[in-house]
This record gives structure tokens, sequence and C-alpha cells, in this order.
């Protein structure tokens, strides 16, 4: 999560101060560590946007927390799950957002200190590939083989690659897209296409695509 600008201003603390506890999920075992995985690589003193590394820090801003995953604003990540594998996803499974749910909607408790992880460490990020940009606009044959490094979406779309032999291998897929964001998702691994691969680009809102291939 890198920003949570909309909700948070919003939110009273002192209307979350009395909720009745009605749940066993807590901030010391299950939610502590979504955050560390999800969202305190930037949500932390020094990072981009406002900490939320304690349970002091989080517990005032739980329901606006909520919202913002309900709504998808949070984390910044638009790639549909199971379409591509990206490095770096920060993207919520649905099993965590339950948890975040039930979590805040009990009460947001706290829990036994002693269940709490170790604080994560954060390496320096990692530079993307460098690459040559190639832009995508419904659909193009290649003129020689590419190892696929990335792609940098323009708008809501869906990108797939039809190779030589008929396979049909689906790369990306941005089903609501966040301008503000302005990300570009690199496969864990660049995606080798032989000679001849079509790729195709669908969009409902004429959006396109940007492809990162490696030089």
């Amino acid at each position: 999560m890198t920003r949570l600008v909309f909700l948070l201003v919003m939110a009273s603390p002192a209307a979350l101060a009395h909720d009745v506890i009605t749940t066993n999920l807590t901030w010391t075992q299950e939610i502590s560590r979504i955050f560390n995985k999800h969202c305190v690589s930037c949500h932390r003193e020094g990072g981009t946007s406002m900490p939320l590394t304690t349970y002091e820090e989080a517990r005032p801003w739980a329901k606006a927390i909520r919202d913002e995953i309900l709504d998808r604003r949070m984390p910044p990540w638009d790639a549909v799950k199971g379409v591509g594998d990206f490095r770096d996803d920060q993207s919520l499974s649905q099993p965590e957002i339950d948890m975040l749910v039930g979590w805040v909607e009990g009460g947001a408790p706290e829990g036994d200190p002693i269940y709490l992880p170790a604080a994560p460490h954060f390496d320096a990020p990692e530079a993307p590939p460098m690459g040559q940009e190639i832009e995508l606009r419904e659909s193009m044959t290649l003129a020689r083989p590419m190892a696929l490094a990335g792609i940098r979406p323009h708008g809501a779309v869906e990108v797939s690659a039809c190779l030589p032999d008929g396979t049909v291998e689906h790369l990306i897929w941005i089903r609501q897209y966040h301008p503000r964001w302005k990300l570009a998702y690199y496969f864990r691994e660049p995606v080798a296409l032989p000679k001849g691969t079509r790729l195709m680009l669908y969009s409902p809102d004429g959006g396109h695509a940007t492809m990162i291939a490696m030089r």
C-alpha cells in the first residue's frame, strides 16, 4: 500500500474506541503479518506513506483501511491474480481480504504482544530490467523472437500471446486501471516469445500497452 489519502482524514479515531470485540482475529497474530507482507514497505517511517507498522498506528484508521481495500484502491496493484507471474506482487489474496475485513468489523482487537512477528527487513528495491519499449494497440506479429520483460498498461487491457503452434498464453489482465499509480509489471522471469508470435490486446476503453522487451 503506498497511499491512504481518501478516507483517512475522514475517519474518526474516537468512533472506533469502544467497538465490541466479536472476532478471534488479532493484530498480533494474523493482521500484523498481512501488513508486513503487503503494506509496510511503503507505510513506515522513512517510507512513502504514513506509518502503519504498529497497532497504535493502524488501529485509528481501521475502518478507512477496510474501505480502501474493498474498493480496490489499496494496495496499488491493478493486475488480476492468476494472469501473469509478476515480481513485487503487492496484491491481497481473497482470504487476506476476508481476514482484514473480519478483523475490522469484529472490533479490531490487538491480541497478546507475545505473538507479534519480527520487524520486517527492507532491501534496496531491485532495479527494473532495461529494455526496448514497443507500443501494442490491438495486435502485432513478431518478426523476430522476443524476451518479454514486462508490460506497462495504459488503461484497462487484456494482453495475450498466440504462439506459432497455436498455444495461447495470457500475459496480463488489467480489469480496473488507476492511472495515478503509473505501474509497469515485470515478470519474475522474462517470457520467451518465438518469431511469428501474435500479440493481441483487448481494451474496453481504448487503452493500449507498452511491451518491455529485453535488449
